[in-house]
């Protein structure tokens, strides 16, 4: 874990942990190092989410790109893979977004992605840091006409929009859809992408006010749109978090349809299609023991990383997969896209749906999940890295594992983007895998 740079980006409370210079001099840093190869005036696309905080971190973001010379081109408010898509097509150098994704809205952060539209691996952020850090005086600043310009991309949104649009090759006629913009990015495009496409659109959740992004909405809160898709009668309901890289779904019943969901249902459509590479699916330790027997009962290969999409991507990459993801709804199909992207998995998901003519219920029946807890543990920063140090609690998670036998397992894992330690257990007795849990969890309350 860098200093500034966890697994998605930097982030921070806005302002006070994650501030104004912080940003100014992340922008001087990212444009110098990403932008150095450069044999013209280097290009920086910014987009950002809904949050109020935004604004200010974009002004301090462009006054330190400026100020080394490079020119920033602000795309206003975007989905975070809009920006990974749009450095292609814009010939940028670098792109950055300013969110804090699901977080909320105290929280912002800002995501780097190279000239060709991938995240930062870490030896190039790491860079980055150090020249923040420990190399400052390196950073020299422009004067007079050597300066960097301040543009505005006007059809940003749109772009994104046809790009999405142009992926998909079916109408989604007489489908009804739920969409759940969680008050963010989506906020701005979803709409027109899926009406675009022929279904019949409820929207919810899509008037962002810079305040209410991710307040009990969005992927992370999905109460209110499962009751929105059965008060509306609606085929499907669709979820996406604060700057929509992420997608859950909903069935016509209500019924939650996860990452974990959405990878075997698109992994198994791909291997009868016979597009799905290497017949490998990328997922993470977190994922549901329910899609490793999916996998195995289908003949799919599974490839497992850290959390964090980005872990996903570079097996991926490395590996020649086309297809990844998260439990979270981070789904990465790399065959059209270079990150995780809420909306166009939404709109695989209805095109499988068009091209079966099945129910979504009917297509989540592929898998079947084994009961999950999760307890989130608060920490202070004087407490990071330490709960696998401490010898009770790695104890106690070594006696239940034995308790648990094969029928479920134990990961406990500090969260790279909240001060969390996250307690996660599967198992097939919820009563015992809560138990178990929330004893854990005590224990790492009180270290």
């Amino acid at each position: 874990m860098g200093r500034l740079f966890g697994t998605d980006g930097a982030r921070g409370v806005a302002v006070t942990e994650l501030s104004c210079e912080t940003a100014m001099q992340i922008g001087r840093a990212a444009a110098l190092v990403l932008a150095k190869d450069c044999d013209h005036k280097p290009k920086i696309i910014i987009g950002k989410d809904t949050r109020i905080s935004s604004d200010v971190l974009e002004a301090a973001l462009c006054a330190g790109i400026c100020s080394v010379g490079a020119d920033a081109y602000i795309l206003g408010v975007v989905p975070t893979p809009a920006v990974a898509m749009l450095v292609g097509k814009y010939n940028a150098d670098a792109g950055v977004m300013i969110s804090a994704s699901h977080n909320s809205v105290e929280f912002n952060g800002i995501k780097l992605f190279s000239g060709s539209g991938f995240k930062l691996p870490d030896q190039v952020e790491n860079e980055i840091e150090e020249l923040i850090l420990d190399r400052p005086e390196d950073i020299r600043l422009c004067e007079g006409t050597q300066l960097g310009r301040i543009y505005r991309e006007e059809n940003a949104v749109k772009d994104y929009a046809d790009h999405i649009m142009s992926t998909v090759d079916v109408r989604f006629d007489g489908i009804k859809v739920c969409l759940d913009c969680a008050n963010g990015s989506s906020s701005v495009c979803a709409e027109r992408i899926f009406k675009g496409l022929g279904a019949d659109v409820v929207m919810i959740h899509d008037k962002p006010d810079g305040t209410n992004i991710n307040d009990n909405c969005g992927s992370t809160h999905m109460e209110s749109l499962k009751k929105a898709v059965v008060d509306n009668g609606c085929d499907v309901g669709l979820a996406f978090d604060g700057d929509a890289d992420r997608c859950l779904g909903v069935d016509e019943n209500g019924e939650l349809i996860d990452g974990d969901k959405m990878l075997a249902i698109f992994s198994e459509y791909m291997k009868a299609e016979g597009s799905l590479k290497e017949n490998c699916c990328v997922v993470t330790v977190m994922s549901n023991l329910g899609f490793f027997k999916f996998a195995e009962s289908k003949g799919i290969k599974t490839a497992v990383t850290k959390v964090g999409d980005r872990y996903v991507l570079e097996e991926m990459q490395a590996k020649g997969y086309n297809i990844g993801g998260e439990q979270s709804g981070h789904i990465i199909l790399l065959d059209n896209a270079n990150t995780g992207d809420g909306e166009l998995t939404g709109t695989k998901f209805l095109q499988i749906m068009a091209k079966s003519r099945k129910k979504a219920s009917e297509l989540a029946k592929v898998m079947e999940s084994y009961p999950q807890v999760l307890v989130n543990v608060r920490i202070t920063p004087d407490k990071k890295g330490m709960w696998d140090k401490v010898p009770e609690i790695t104890g106690a998670i070594k006696m239940y594992e034995e308790k648990l036998g094969g029928d479920g397992r134990i990961l406990v894992r500090e969260s790279g983007t909240e001060p969390l330690v996250r307690v996660m257990i599967e198992g097939k007795d919820i009563g015992l895998i809560e138990e178990y849990a929330h004893a854990i969890a005590a224990l790492v309350e009180k270290m």
